[in-house]
């Protein structure tokens, strides 16, 4: 594993990258062969270079990025999947510690990533890590549980990733992993307020815009924060788009560690996503 994202996943023909305090970041994107894909991760890039003028203070001591150090599985993940047509988008809140943090897919647990979507590329590593925290990419041994229920699910459902992207796209609403000085994992909630809201509104400020460039109709907020930020954001924006939400899949929600698959399949019954993934 490198600690710098490799010069070919890095170049993009007509586009330098950029340079901040020494350290090379990914380049802004030309228009490619895919628009929707192109505009998706520009909106990306755009908000990292936002999230950068941040800080944090206490309980926040460290911060990790992965749309930035696992560029290159990221950027894989969206051009493979990511394009015209979706109309539903799947909201998760932020990174977990052995999903996307090691991935740099949403709710990426490794094998679902390497054996049921097929996503690879080199993962750097961020600026400082949590010895507990270690970031190993796609060698990450541990399995995230929520990714793992998560991404399951659908494939118990569409049995092959084109069934389910044909229609669907799963995004996070914020790209950083936040953690205490003991490795706890810190959702944006946790955060003191005046932090929260300075990150939040640059997110939501993004999401309006990833929808505008997906053209979805529906926004499935994974957990009831995503749900409420999604619907809030959406709203204020004037954007028409419908908001419903599915309960999250973690092991830290009882309801969840006794059976997710049925509670989120009768939710997904309800709002007619099943019958649209051929799954009913």
């Amino acid at each position: 594993m490198s600690d710098h994202l490799p010069p070919n996943e890095m170049a993009v023909p007509g586009a330098a990258a950029v340079e901040e305090e020494g350290d090379v970041l990914p380049p802004l994107l030309p228009p490619g062969a895919d628009a929707t894909s192109s505009r998706f991760l520009q909106v990306e890039l755009e908000l990292n270079a936002l999230l950068r003028q941040l800080r944090f203070g206490d309980p926040v001591r460290f911060v990790y990025n992965p749309v930035e150090y696992a560029w290159s599985p990221h950027r894989r993940y969206v051009e493979t999947y990511c394009h015209g047509g979706h109309s539903v988008l799947f909201l998760g809140m932020n990174p977990g510690p052995f999903g996307m943090a090691q991935t740099g897919v949403p709710f990426g647990e490794v094998k679902s990533v390497r054996d049921w979507l097929k996503i690879g590329g080199e993962v750097g590593r961020p600026p400082e890590e949590h010895p507990k925290r270690r970031i190993t990419g796609l060698a990450c041994a541990q399995s995230e549980v929520s990714g793992a229920r998560f991404w399951g699910f659908f494939r118990k459902v569409c049995v092959e990733p084109a069934r389910f992207f044909r229609h669907c796209f799963v995004h996070n609403l914020c790209p950083l992993m936040l953690m205490a000085a003991s490795g706890k994992n810190l959702t944006p909630p946790e955060l003191p307020a005046e932090e929260r809201e300075a990150l939040l509104v640059l997110c939501d400020a993004a999401l309006c815009r990833a929808v505008r460039a997906l053209g979805v109709s529906m926004v499935i907020g994974i957990g009831r924060v995503a749900e409420q930020r999604a619907r809030r954001a959406l709203s204020a924006a004037g954007l028409g788009v419908r908001v419903e939400g599915v309960m999250h899949p973690s092991p830290r929600n009882p309801r969840a560690n006794k059976g997710w698959e049925e509670v989120a399949r009768a939710k997904l019954e309800e709002l007619g996503v099943l019958s649209l993934l051929g799954g009913t």
